[in-house]
C-alpha cells in the first residue's frame, strides 16, 4: 500500500455557497500560527502594561522630534526669578541647543494661557490657577504642568487706613487679573472672612483687576485700599507707598509652601517634541541651581535679577528692595501637586473656574529624568 498523499486544501469539495473551502478559511497550520502570534502579543502587552511602558508603545505612532523653535512666556516679576535668570544667563538657550528660543513677556497668567490656546505660545511660566482653569475648560487637552519654579512671594498689602481684617467693608482692592492666582487667593480669603465680593451688602468689597504697576500708582493716589500682589510689588507697596502686610499667603498653608509659579507646556507641543520639553526643564533646573548656589551672595543675585527685570520691561529695583522681596520666596522645581485640589476648590467657590478632574494635569516624568543628572553636576552653570 502506497504512502497516503497529504490533503490538498485547494481541491476540497466546495462548501456552502459553491465556493471552495480554501477560499473561505485558511488551513489549520496558518490558524495555529496566528493564534500563537496573538497569544505572544497579548502576553507582551500585559507585561508592558504592568511594567508601565505600554503607554509609550501605544503613542509610538506619534512622530516626535526636536523642535525648531520654542516660544516661552514669562513675567517681569520676581516670582518668575528662575525664568529671569534662565533667559538672562542663557541657561535655557544652552540646554535647548539647536532649538531657537523666543522669549515673550506677559503681564498675567490668563493672558499667557490665552496665547497658548491660540497656538502662538508653546510654553509659559504662569500661576497655578490659570493653568488649572485652562485644563478644566479644555477637558485636559490644553496644557500640562511639567515643573514648578517658585513658592511663596504673594502678600495682601493694605493702606494705613485699614486697621485689620474686620475693617475692609466698602474697600476697593486690586489683583493682577481676574482668575489669576492672586485673584483667586484674595477672593477665597475674603469669603472666609465673611465678605461679599462686588455685592451691595454691609460687608461688600470691590475687586478691581489691574496691572501691578498700576496698583502701585493707585495706592499712592488713594484710589484703592490694598491688593493681593506678587513680589516685588508687595514689597514695593510697603517701602514706597507706606502700605503694610495684612496677610502673607504662606500663613494660609499648613507647611507654608504653595505653588506660585509653574512651568506649563501646550499639550500638542509636548507630544510632538518631548525631547525639547526635557531640555527646557533641564534649563529650568539649571536656573534654580544658579539661584540656590548664590544664596550667600544676594548682591550678585540682585544684579542678575534686575538685569532680567529690565529685559522684561520692568524697571530695576533698589538693591535693598529686591533683597527684602526675595525673603518671601522659595525657588523650587517641585510643582507641589498636593496643593492643586485645594486650588481647584478655591477657584470653583470663587466662580473663576469649573469643577473637573485634575488627573494628568501634572507630568513629572521630565523632572524625574533631569534631577539625577543635575544632582550629579552634569552641565552645572
Amino acid at each position: 500500500m502506497g504512502r497516503q498523499q497529504p490533503l490538498d486544501l485547494t481541491t476540497v469539495t466546495a462548501g456552502r455557497g459553491g465556493r471552495p473551502a480554501a477560499a473561505r478559511r485558511p488551513g489549520w497550520p496558518l490558524v495555529l500560527t496566528a493564534l500563537a502570534l496573538l497569544t505572544a502579543l497579548t502576553a507582551a502587552a500585559t507585561w508592558l502594561r504592568a511594567d508601565g511602558t505600554f503607554a509609550a508603545w501605544e503613542q509610538a505612532a506619534v512622530e516626535t522630534s526636536d523642535a525648531g523653535a520654542l516660544r516661552l512666556g514669562y513675567f517681569g516679576n520676581l516670582t518668575h526669578g528662575p525664568a529671569l535668570v534662565g533667559v538672562e544667563e542663557g541657561l535655557f538657550a544652552r540646554e535647548l541647543g539647536g532649538t531657537e528660543l523666543s522669549p515673550q513677556v506677559f503681564g498675567s497668567g490668563p493672558t499667557a494661557v490665552e496665547a497658548m490656546n491660540a497656538g502662538t505660545l508653546d510654553a509659559a511660566f504662569v500661576g497655578p490657577s490659570p493653568a488649572i482653569n485652562s485644563y478644566a475648560q479644555s477637558g485636559g487637552e490644553s496644557l500640562t504642568i511639567v515643573a514648578g519654579a517658585a513658592s511663596g512671594g504673594a502678600q495682601f498689602v493694605v493702606t494705613g487706613d485699614v486697621a485689620g481684617a474686620d475693617d475692609l467693608a466698602g474697600s476697593t482692592l486690586a489683583t493682577p487679573e481676574f482668575g489669576g492666582t492672586q485673584d483667586v487667593a484674595l477672593r477665597t480669603w475674603l469669603a472666609g472672612q465673611g465678605y461679599e465680593v462686588d455685592g451691595d451688602g454691609e460687608r461688600s468689597v470691590a475687586i478691581t483687576p489691574m496691572p501691578n504697576g498700576q496698583a502701585l500708582q493707585m495706592l499712592r493716589q488713594g484710589q484703592i485700599d490694598g491688593g493681593w500682589l506678587p513680589q516685588p510689588w508687595a514689597t514695593r507697596a510697603v517701602q514706597e507707598e507706606g502700605a503694610r502686610v495684612l496677610v502673607d499667603e504662606r500663613e494660609l498653608w499648613a507647611d507654608g509652601r504653595f505653588p506660585t509659579t509653574v512651568l506649563v507646556v501646550r499639550r500638542d507641543y509636548l507630544e510632538r517634541h518631548p525631547q525639547t520639553v526635557e531640555r527646557l526643564v533641564r534649563g529650568l533646573q539649571r536656573s534654580v541651581d544658579w539661584l540656590e548656589a548664590r544664596e550667600d551672595d544676594p548682591v550678585e543675585v540682585a544684579g542678575t535679577l534686575n538685569a532680567g527685570l529690565v529685559r522684561a520691561g520692568t524697571e530695576a529695583l533698589p538693591q535693598a528692595t529686591l533683597i527684602d522681596a526675595l525673603d518671601a520666596l522659595e525657588w523650587t522645581v517641585d510643582p507641589l501637586p498636593a496643593a492643586y485640589p485645594a486650588l481647584l476648590a478655591d477657584g470653583v467657590a470663587a466662580g473663576t473656574t469649573q469643577d473637573a478632574s485634575l488627573e494628568g494635569l501634572v507630568d513629572e516624568r521630565f523632572l524625574a529624568r533631569v534631577r539625577p543628572s543635575a544632582a550629579a553636576g552634569e552641565g552645572a552653570p
